[in-house]
């Protein structure tokens, strides 16, 4: 399985983001899938989990912010990104669970397949 991030780029305070992963021939529904970031000197940190039933869970610093959302049919999953902080700045990661019909998680060790990465930068 191949995890493709696009989506990254600079926005101001206040603006908003469209971070999209593609997985290219991978059947994807069975699986949770989540967003990850990690900035300069921390730790990677969970952002966003999707289940396989559409479920979703939030890192507390994201809710009411953040919305991860999915396309099974296009093997596409989002993550859309408003009200942006200077604190948002990160390389965002996409991460597949392969383990199937299972809840979601913001613990990176479940997830043992991993995109490059996606820079956002927000800044005035």
């Amino acid at each position: 399985v191949q995890l493709e991030e696009s989506g990254g780029g600079l926005a101001q305070p206040g603006g908003s983001l469209r971070l999209s992963c593609a997985a290219p021939g991978f059947t994807m529904d069975y699986y949770p899938f989540a967003w990850f970031r990690q900035a300069p000197g921390k730790e990677r940190e969970g952002v966003s989990c999707i289940s396989s039933s559409g479920s979703t869970l939030y890192a507390d610093s994201v809710k009411g912010r953040f919305t991860i959302s999915r396309d099974n049919a296009k093997n596409m999953v989002y993550l859309q990104m408003n009200t942006l902080e200077p604190a948002d700045t990160a390389v965002y990661y996409c991460a597949a669970d392969l383990t199937p019909l299972t809840g979601c998680s913001l613990q990176a060790l479940r997830f043992r397949t991993w995109g490059q990465g996606t820079q956002a930068t927000v800044s005035s």
